[in-house]
């Protein structure tokens, strides 16, 4: 018996050596794997200093005139921010989407609008463009858009679908050698500079979902207007409309994909875009946080700097915490898409944790900065309305939820 006991305690002791082994292997796994590469730190740092240079001392102007920063945008397009997981090949910058997700969050930090039309040409517009167009189609609608020179918009939503993509009422009808499309789309970013558009309309109604199609649309086309401006809470340097169809005709080569893929493209593209959106959220969110944080060192109350008093420590506290966290499911739902892995529950994570970020991140800055964080002397009330449409376009929180949990019940489906 003794014997067999020694020989159960030196087993053990072998398999705990063994055990701390792997375990510290994995942790310097684990610590490599937390670290950006090389590449992608050298992209943050020039996205965070042009976005420092360029961007932080415009964004409260170009908020205030609603202007779009064309200028800006061409700049962003020479260093290739523009057309980031293009491939060279194509005439893009060929990184992956880890390196959008970061360049989104350093863009958006210095100005939340600059970052919401560089996440619509990346990845609502070039992102269907350069996976389903053919070589025709992409020479002229992809090949223009990738330096800044022209932006590309994407026209999904509707007044009246809202969250049910696959309710689309605008229609397509082949008529000859052209397609008419017939409708109106809603809240359009980009919707008054891009020079082009992908829209998704209905060409068999009886088969629902099944019958929405793609089509590539040059702008200006005959048959195509736009609605107002609308007047929007954040995100102000954007413009946001309506494209409004009537006969407008298009060529018949310019079905994107086969008939009936519209849906599958859209859903593709939107899956994919929620990484970018997590990014635009996720620099909201710092903006705010190192707003608060710079003021809560000089603003003294009662003799002291407010830093030390705990309730805000509490909040600068809760604050980092969501941002990083958030950040970590960002940069894991961009590695699962580069490494070609299932990736749609993680960015509908993404998304909704950085979006709440952006919205908890910029309301405690207010609250921190009191009186001075509702004035737009201080960039905390921009932050706060720019926060608040991340949890809306490309899918509102709800239902992001809706994607989490149906991919859930998947995985963990008891027959």
């Amino acid at each position: 018996m003794a014997t067999m006991a020694r020989c159960l305690l030196r087993t053990g002791q072998s398999t705990a050596k063994f055990v701390r082994k792997e375990c510290l292997n994995n942790a310097r796994s684990l610590s490599s794997l937390a670290e950006l590469p090389d590449t992608h730190k050298i992209l943050q740092k020039s996205c965070r200093d042009f976005a420092d240079n360029e961007l932080v001392p415009i964004a409260g102007k170009l908020d205030k005139e609603h202007t779009f920063p064309k200028d800006v945008i061409k700049k962003m397009g020479d260093l290739g921010l523009m057309s980031v997981d293009v491939s060279v090949d194509e005439g893009g910058t060929g990184l992956d989407y880890l390196a959008y997700a970061i360049a989104m969050e350093e863009i958006s930090r210095g100005c939340a609008s600059t970052g919401c039309i560089m996440s619509v040409n990346n990845s609502l517009y070039l992102g269907p463009v350069n996976k389903w167009a053919n070589p025709a189609q992409k020479e002229v609608f992809q090949e223009p858009f990738l330096h800044g020179d022209r932006v590309g918009c994407f026209a999904l939503s509707e007044p009246g679908n809202g969250s049910d993509a696959g309710a689309a009422s605008t229609t397509a009808r082949l008529d000859g050698d052209s397609w008419v499309l017939n409708g109106t789309k809603a809240w359009i970013t980009n919707g008054y500079e891009a020079e082009a558009t992908v829209v998704f309309a209905t060409t068999d109604k009886s088969l629902k979902h099944k019958g929405i199609s793609a089509f590539l649309v040059p702008k200006p086309s005959p048959g195509l207007s736009l609605g107002k401006k609308e007047d929007k809470l954040g995100i102000k340097a954007t413009s946001t409309c309506n494209l409004i169809f009537e006969d407008c005709r298009i060529p018949r080569e310019n079905l994107l994909g086969e008939p009936g893929f519209g849906f599958k493209i859209a859903m593709q593209t939107l899956d994919a875009g929620r990484i970018g959106i997590a990014g635009q959220g996720l620099g909201i969110a710092q903006a705010a946080f190192e707003c608060a944080i710079e003021y809560s060192q000089k603003r003294m109350a009662f003799g002291t700097p407010i830093s030390k008093m705990q309730t805000i420590q509490s909040k600068l506290a809760d604050m980092a915490l969501s941002i990083e966290s958030s950040r970590l499911i960002m940069y894991k739902a961009a590695f699962l898409k580069d490494a070609g892995k299932p990736f749609s529950k993680e960015a509908a994570m993404a998304k909704l944790a950085a979006s709440e970020a952006a919205t908890f991140c910029s309301h405690q800055a207010i609250q921190i900065l009191g009186g001075m964080g509702y004035v737009t002397d201080m960039p905390a009330e921009r932050h706060y309305r720019d926060a608040r449409i991340t949890e809306i376009y490309e899918g509102t929180s709800e239902i992001q939820k809706f994607v989490i949990a149906g991919s859930l019940l998947k995985e963990y489906h008891v027959s």
